[in-house]
């Protein structure tokens, strides 16, 4: 710790707080303006300070130059003085332990992706016997963890109430597991959908550059798609079973219910994408906004290609081959 030495400071003509602004910009930097970048909302803060390397190191400080009231450059080290102080140290406990509080911010990276990588520079390299390192605890991780079980939960009762109003309806065990054959679909899409938008997309959305995360709000997009995309399979599997009761075989009932229900399917799809692209404007629901678009999406396609196939092969095993009778001599 030093303090200005004001006697040798009034001698070279310089102000006290003109060392003091000199040492605090050299160490904890000066604003020096901002830089406004092509494709970024905000404008990106100026700061004037000495390199990390020089900033560790007090004496490397020092060795910056004022200019004094006849012209000459005169040191920092030469205007201060070292002062020894002993100051209390403060020891935070908990559950009879003593800790310290590690925090940091994060740009341009999930919460989640830092903690992940600070587990994994902990594997390779074990904390000092008696220090451990706890990430479970307060904070952003323990709030990250909480959100989503909750919503993993609500995804699970979603999908049981559906299941039991198809069930219900179909008045089958088997039929409705094929109609919600679309909803692992979507999970198909948005996953894929988001690592695109980040890494093949160059992080370039709607007009401005910043990394779109799978955050709770894209969690609650694909929750509520459960219940979008299985209109679509109800609309489809429907027609079929309509066309099977006026005495058409699976395989055209299928071919047909494919081709009338084609547009009304793509119409409604299309319907959704474009309602919720407006949304991805947002920066706290864009998350929401692109599982839908890639969701409803792949579900779509996986609707109209896969979800017949799977009630071909479920009602060709429920009937079996049928017998046909011949009348006639022998």
């Amino acid at each position: 710790m030093v303090e200005v030495d004001r006697e040798k400071a009034a001698l070279h003509g310089i102000a006290a707080a003109e060392v003091v602004k000199a040492l605090s910009a050299a160490i904890g930097g000066a604003p020096a303006g901002s830089l406004h970048v092509r494709g970024e909302r905000n404008a990106v803060p100026i700061q004037v300070r000495l390199p990390e390397a020089q900033r560790a190191r007090l004496d490397d400080a020092l060795t910056l130059r004022l200019r004094s009231a006849d012209g000459s450059l005169v040191p920092l080290a030469s205007l201060v003085r070292p002062v020894s102080e002993t100051d209390e140290v403060v020891h935070y406990h908990k559950d009879l332990r003593r800790f310290a509080f590690v925090t940091a911010e994060v740009a341009g990276t999930s919460p989640v992706e830092a903690v992940f990588g600070i587990e994994d520079q902990l594997a390779a390299q074990p904390s000092p016997a008696g220090f451990r390192v706890d990430l479970a605890g307060e904070g952003e991780w323990k709030i990250t963890l909480d959100v989503f079980r909750d919503l993993g939960i609500a995804f699970g009762v979603a999908l049981a109430g559906i299941y039991v109003l198809l069930a219900a309806q179909t008045q089958s065990f088997g039929i409705p597991l094929v109609i919600m054959a679309a909803i692992p679909f979507t999970i198909i899409g948005i996953l894929p959908g988001f690592w695109l938008l980040n890494v093949v997309a160059g992080k370039t959305v709607a007009g401005y550059s910043s990394p779109i995360f799978f955050t709770a709000t894209a969690m609650i997009g694909m929750i509520a798609l459960a219940g979008i995309v299985v209109r679509n399979s109800i609309i489809l599997i429907d027609f079929i079973e309509v066309e099977r009761g006026r005495g058409r075989p699976l395989a055209e009932a299928i071919v047909e219910a494919g081709a009338v229900r084609l547009r009304p399917i793509l119409l409604t799809a299309g319907a959704a994408i474009f309602g919720a692209w407006v949304i991805t404007l947002d920066p706290i629901f864009s998350g929401l906004a692109w599982a839908f678009i890639f969701g409803i999406f792949a579900s779509t396609l996986f609707t109209l290609g896969v979800v017949p196939v799977i009630y071909a092969m479920v009602r060709g095993a429920e009937t079996g081959p049928r017998a046909v009778a011949v009348e006639g001599d022998v």
